[in-house]
């Protein structure tokens, strides 16, 4: 009789279990997977309940997600997507890769959202940070343009937050979003690709001002316990973000991914978001925001344009940018 080596065996028998177990693929992008975001945490209380296997999967930023979905199309091999903005769900709609995510709506949003296909998971507020011996910070874009500050702003065509400022000055200034940009451009330092990039150059000294978040000083101040750094309170009003996730119809796992948005969006999950994440939890947590978010500014006004004006503004307004800082 033929024998097998135990090695052999045992090596058989978890090839064997790593094949019956699960895999749910969620592409996010780079931030929230990383070791300091909130990807770390969330993976490993969804695997805990759910006998899987989550494997996070990125793409850069949010808009690289979008192109990321375009090109693999049907083909994707994405259950969830996390990390998608409401400036990018018509155009994540058109795709029409999305299925309906079947969760009860949301209830901590500072402004009412519901969409069938997106499931919101965090918001914020876009903001310039600057430090706070910053001497007379702009209140408004047409300040920051007449003022002498340098700044760092993300592209808007690779960057969530890039075109989420674009966005900002639209619905600010409608018609007159050209003439802001045209103001703002010998205030820009560069334009980089991405968030991370941009909010470098900012600590390293490289600018006045960076595009951001008003949460992101809540970081310096939590993590770091640096309270040198604030947001500019802006008087037009500041534009929102909120981040959403959607699964994908062609998912050969949908009874998980809607357990993971089921999950996403519960108090485990959330309760992470903001002090990984460095956003407001879209369901309002238990236990309350973690000290030191009292402490940031709190726009008077919240602007957002429709998912659906959003969608038919971008490419011109992402082209009124380019055509204003190329003169």
């Amino acid at each position: 009789m033929r024998t097998i080596p135990l090695s052999a065996a045992f090596a058989c028998l978890a090839s064997l279990a790593a094949a019956e177990t699960p895999v749910l693929d969620v592409y996010t992008y780079d931030s929230f997977a990383s070791e300091w975001g909130p990807g770390p945490a969330i993976e490993k209380g969804f695997e805990e309940s759910c006998a899987c296997d989550l494997r996070f999967v990125t793409a850069g930023d949010g808009a690289s997600l979008l192109a990321r979905l375009q090109l693999e199309g049907a083909a994707s091999a994405a259950d969830v997507v996390v990390g998608l903005d409401t400036n990018l769900t018509a155009q994540a709609a058109a795709t029409g890769l999305f299925a309906a995510h079947g969760q009860p709506a949301v209830t901590g949003l500072p402004t009412p959202y519901e969409d069938a296909n997106f499931l919101p998971f965090d918001w914020g507020w876009f903001a310039f940070v600057h430090n706070r011996s910053l001497a007379s910070p702009p209140k408004s874009f047409e300040e920051l343009a007449a003022s002498d500050l340098k700044i760092v702003i993300q592209d808007p065509r690779s960057s969530t937050p890039g075109l989420g400022l674009v966005m900002w000055v639209k619905a600010a200034y409608g018609d007159r979003a050209a003439e802001i940009w045209a103001g703002l451009k010998d205030n820009i330092v560069t334009v980089t690709p991405g968030w991370s990039e941009a909010y470098g150059l900012f600590l390293e000294g490289e600018a006045d001002m960076v595009l951001s978040y008003t949460t992101s000083p809540a970081y310096h101040l939590i993590a770091e316990s640096d309270d040198t750094k604030t947001a500019a309170a802006f008087d037009e009003g500041h534009y929102l973000q909120i981040e959403v996730a959607g699964k994908l119809g062609a998912s050969d796992q949908p009874a998980l991914a809607d357990a993971f948005l089921a999950y996403l969006t519960g108090e485990a999950a959330q309760g992470v978001i903001p002090t990984t994440n460095w956003m407001y939890p879209a369901n309002p947590l238990a236990a309350g925001l973690p000290q030191g978010f009292e402490t940031l500014i709190q726009p008077a006004k919240s602007l957002l344009l429709s998912q659906e004006e959003a969608g038919a503004l971008r490419d011109a307004a992402v082209v009124e940018w380019q055509a204003a800082l190329a003169q």
